[in-house]
């Protein structure tokens, strides 16, 4: 492993799809989703999955677009997504002050998370949220909305579970009678978070090794356990956010994220790897790390997350199941109106969406700049793609 100051030249920009399926077949060993995802991924945009032949009414040009993968971990696959979801948000804020609360770990409790996925990270979420709500109740008297999401990165690329949460400041009494706010520069004491989240996810870990809902042997469980008992786990409180806009600008920053995008890859040669990263021990300078190809494909498979488990989870006031009910009782409680409800019209297709939401217009043709594309021809799906397919992709 190496690494330097950002900025070197570089070939041709190499996309992660490429170096999966160059790489995935020396690792000893894949899971299921595992295996999915490098599937999916090198398939993405390719005629593995077939698609449409597109001609510009204009300059006649023709262009073959492949389908897309829409697995959650491809790089190609987010934008429309997110900002589909981001909106589907934006009608659930409140006028209050937001703030960014991230939870981290001792690294030496990353193991617990590698044999079972679904129970170790649903234990995490539910002992981030519940100590931002505990600690609420205890110091204002009021439930929070909160909005939770999982990452298991960080920026070398690294195991590393934690939560980032979004959280109102303030919320609704116990009786349901007031909304009670937060001082506007300040949530909850960060230091008490700390040790409310230690509390509650250790006692957590704790029982699920008794109970056997771990792959960890109870007894090497709790060794790790009493390791992490004497250390830090350090809860960062970011400042309140200004306004709607910028809640809404780190939702979609945090929530349809994946492990690594193409942007930060800078090159695939001679079996490494070379990919920016900031350095946060360096004042967040950028930097360039090269690995092999095999271990850096091993890191990104480590944050691959099972089938159907949700990354982005509601509690409080945005909690399933009483969101509809509590975010009018907030509402009402703060004068604000709620937002008018989404047209049901003729369902929008996913072009005029990506165009209003996104800013381009998937169907302008960019050799002329002119004309629009039309489909003209279906391409079925191949068996046998080819191992570097390129072409014009749909979003």
């Amino acid at each position: 492993m190496a690494h330097c100051e950002a900025g070197s030249p570089r070939a041709e920009r190499p996309e992660l799809a490429e170096i999966l399926k160059q790489h995935a077949h020396d690792l000893t060993y894949l899971s299921n989703d595992q295996a999915r995802v490098v599937s999916a991924l090198s398939a993405c945009r390719t005629v593995a999955l077939g698609g449409h032949l597109q001609r510009c009414d204009h300059c006649g040009r023709e262009n073959p677009v492949y389908n897309s993968c829409r697995n959650r971990h491809c790089p190609k696959c987010q934008s429309l997504e997110q900002a589909l979801w981001v909106e589907a948000q934006a009608r659930d804020l409140l006028p209050v002050p937001y703030f960014h609360e991230v939870f981290t770990l001792p690294h030496c409790l990353n193991p617990l998370f590698l044999g079972e996925q679904n129970v170790a990270h649903a234990l995490l979420f539910e002992a981030a949220a519940n100590t931002v709500i505990d600690v609420c109740r205890s110091n204002l008297g009021a439930t929070p909305g909160l909005i939770a999401m999982l990452h298991t990165w960080n920026q070398k690329f690294e195991h590393h579970p934690h939560i980032h949460a979004i959280a109102t400041g303030g919320g609704l009494s116990q009786d349901g009678e007031r909304w009670i706010s937060s001082k506007p520069s300040f949530f909850l004491p960060v230091l008490r978070l700390s040790e409310v989240f230690r509390g509650k996810l250790l006692e957590a870990f704790e029982l699920a090794l008794k109970e056997g809902r771990l792959r960890t042997p109870e007894s090497a469980g709790r060794l790790l356990l009493r390791r992490a008992a004497a250390q830090d786990f350090v809860v960062y409180s970011k400042p309140p956010m200004a306004g709607p806009e910028q809640v809404l600008r780190y939702l979609g920053r945090y929530t349809h994220r994946i492990a690594i995008s193409n942007e930060r890859l800078l090159a695939h040669r001679d079996g490494e790897v070379t990919f920016s990263f900031k350095d946060r021990k360096d004042a967040g300078r950028r930097k360039e790390m090269t690995l092999p190809g095999v271990e850096f494909t091993r890191r990104f498979l480590l944050h691959v997350v099972p089938r159907r488990f949700v990354r982005v989870r509601h509690y409080g006031v945005l909690a399933n199941g009483v969101k509809a009910r509590r975010l009018a009782r907030a509402r009402s409680l703060l004068a604000t109106p709620a937002p008018p409800e989404p047209s049901q019209a003729k369902p929008e297709s996913w072009q005029d969406a990506y165009r209003r939401l996104v800013g381009k217009d998937p169907l302008l043709c960019l050799a002329c700049r002119v004309g629009r594309l039309v489909v003209v021809a279906d391409i079925p799906r191949s068996l046998t793609p080819p191992r570097h397919a390129s072409a014009s992709r749909s979003p």
